[in-house]
């Protein structure tokens, strides 16, 4: 397989994340998102939307956002299971991740920004606050939901932690005080101590430097 993304990118962090928490052997091919290479037609001709990431399979198929990749991965090779089997806990799961992959990071993506500064006028502290405002709303509620739900198992690894740990990065990237999330806090600091976590880590990919 090979994935294209971008070290920074929270989404190909995710599809790192899953493709090490199961064992699956990649190929990393890095696709710089400042420099536009997004953009060139190379790239366009394999994911049409130019975003990453890009999942190419090994019979040459690609298969584009993290969500569909994750549901690819867990359908295809299904141990370890990062799903609950119970119907309601793996639902309760995808809700977090949704809380997460839908209602933080899309507004707080690079085009987005991008857009904030051409098209409005918002200067570079203007959008950090964009940023930590809509990190810290979807965290609050992330956080009361972890700390009071019986189905929460922080040592239990699942797409939870696969969501979670990407937008922590992103949230100390840009000031968030996590003081005020210790349970998400706390999931950060455990799962980074784990070498399937540590590999993934955006300092640790080829085009970090």
């Amino acid at each position: 397989m090979k994935l294209y993304g971008y070290f920074r990118s929270s989404a190909a962090y995710r599809v790192r994340l899953a493709l090490n928490l199961k064992g699956i052997a990649y190929e990393s091919v890095p696709v710089n998102l400042l420099a536009g290479e997004q953009r060139l037609s190379d790239y366009a001709a394999i994911n049409p939307q130019r975003l990453v990431p890009a999942l190419e399979l090994d019979g040459g198929q690609v298969l584009t956002q993290s969500g569909a990749i994750l549901e690819y991965l867990e359908q295809s090779h299904p141990e370890p299971a990062l799903l609950p089997s119970d119907p309601l806990e793996a639902a309760q799961v995808r809700a977090w991740c949704q809380l997460i992959g839908c209602d933080i990071h899309p507004i707080c993506n690079l085009r987005v920004l991008n857009y904030l500064k051409a098209e409005l006028g918002v200067d570079d502290a203007g959008k950090e606050a964009w940023i930590r405002h809509w990190i810290e709303e979807g965290f609050g509620v992330l956080e009361q939901g972890l700390s009071t739900s019986p189905s929460y198992r922080p040592e239990r690894l699942s797409w939870l932690q696969v969501y979670l740990i990407p937008q922590v990065f992103n949230a100390l990237r840009f000031g968030v005080d996590m003081n005020a999330f210790p349970t998400l806090q706390a999931s950060y600091e455990a799962c980074n101590r784990l070498p399937e976590f540590i590999a993934a880590q955006p300092g640790n990919q080829p085009d970090s430097v």
